[in-house]
């Protein structure tokens, strides 16, 4: 048990429900390394971007952005190259910088000194097809570098981020948050259900009742069900969604009459320190979030969690699996031709393919590729 970590994961949960919280739930993924903040920087396939710290932080982001330190930021330059090369979607100074470069470059010498600090760490996430997300910790400086269980450790509390901003991110881009969380989440456009510990549904909006008798059914005793394929079934048999909870990260696919594109189902669970922010979660241990694929483009962390690729290489796959050339899907991510290229063989490799075409033909068999 490590309690620093139990806590800012539940606290993680709580910023799904509560996207005004991420300040503070930041500085909690901050202390579990001991660390002196947390930055959420996110940034969308239409150019824009946004940037959530702790609040120890506050000054270091204000210079970053008003003093032009996010144009010479040489760790995120190289990173955007170097980062398809990497076996993992963590990263740190080793993987991206030299001693040398550490000791000369100004973004070092002049910035990054200049408020204590020195080494970071990031955990990379896709919350939606249209959105990256990076999860760094900052370092002061006198403190050795991140070790390989410290990167591991923000590996996991990355993946848990990703789930929570599936539902965060929605309600921080439609403007509902401000409403109420019950308003906000009748309004919202992805299917929503609130589960209690039975798995009974305690609340659900329009999105969701849409899906009711197309791959989604509430019985007659009110419990939420679905099929559910066998290697995450519940060891009860038909037992409760909730039963997933601990242990499933990775999304549901539900099948649905009359469509080869799956319903894509993430749970997320309700901490029960949540509840007393908001009444009508009492006695919620869950929440179902319900995303339609159909019509979008392929999302990478779905990409990444069905064929073992890493979240740089799914970006890849995504592009070229979808019909686009590796100069087009170079243009795309802001990286070189080359870079694509070698990412692609190691795509092939991992996925037991040889050509574009059946990289195509692989996505399309698992309901990947965006429809016609």
């Amino acid at each position: 048990m490590d309690p620093l970590l139990d806590a800012a994961i539940d606290r993680v949960y709580e910023c799904a429900m509560a996207p005004s919280q991420w300040p503070l739930t930041l500085q909690k993924v901050a202390d579990c390394f001991g660390d002196v903040g947390c930055i959420l920087l996110y940034s969308r396939d239409d150019g824009s971007y946004g940037v959530i710290q702790s609040p120890s932080l506050d000054q270091v982001v204000a210079s970053y952005m008003a003093d032009g330190w996010n144009s010479r930021d040489i760790r995120a330059i190289h990173a955007r190259e170097r980062g398809y090369f990497f076996g993992r979607d963590v990263i740190t100074e080793r993987d991206v910088v030299t001693e040398q470069e550490m000791a000369s470059d100004p973004y070092y010498t002049e910035f990054l000194s200049g408020f204590g600090l020195k080494y970071f760490a990031a955990a990379m996430v896709s919350p939606d097809a249209h959105t990256e997300v990076a999860l760094s910790v900052q370092r002061a400086s006198g403190k050795p570098a991140y070790t390989d269980d410290e990167l591991s450790r923000l590996a996991i509390i990355g993946r848990h981020v990703e789930r929570a901003l599936r539902l965060s991110i929605r309600l921080l881009d439609e403007g509902l948050a401000k409403n109420g969380l019950a308003n906000a989440l009748t309004r919202l456009d992805a299917g929503v259900f609130i589960l209690d510990a039975l798995g009974r549904v305690k609340f659900s909006n329009a999105a969701a009742e849409k899906f009711v008798g197309n791959g989604v059914d509430i019985g007659s005793d009110v419990k939420l069900r679905f099929a559910l394929p066998h290697d995450v079934a519940p060891k009860t048999g038909r037992g409760s969604l909730i039963e997933l909870l601990p242990h499933h990260q990775r999304p549901i696919q539900i099948q649905r009459p009359g469509t080869s594109r799956p319903l894509m189902a993430y749970l997320l669970p309700v901490p029960q320190s949540a509840n007393p922010a908001h009444d009508f979660l009492s006695h919620a241990r869950a929440i179902v979030l319900l995303i339609d694929p159909a019509g979008a483009p392929p999302d990478p962390a779905l990409i990444r969690d069905l064929l073992g690729l890493t979240l740089a290489e799914s970006k890849v796959a995504a592009l070229v699996g979808s019909g686009a050339a590796p100069r087009d899907a170079a243009e795309k991510l802001g990286v070189a031709e080359d870079t694509v290229r070698k990412a692609l063989k190691s795509v092939f490799a991992k996925t037991g393919v040889s050509r574009q075409s059946e990289l195509a033909s692989l996505m399309a068999r698992l309901a990947l590729r965006k429809a016609d």
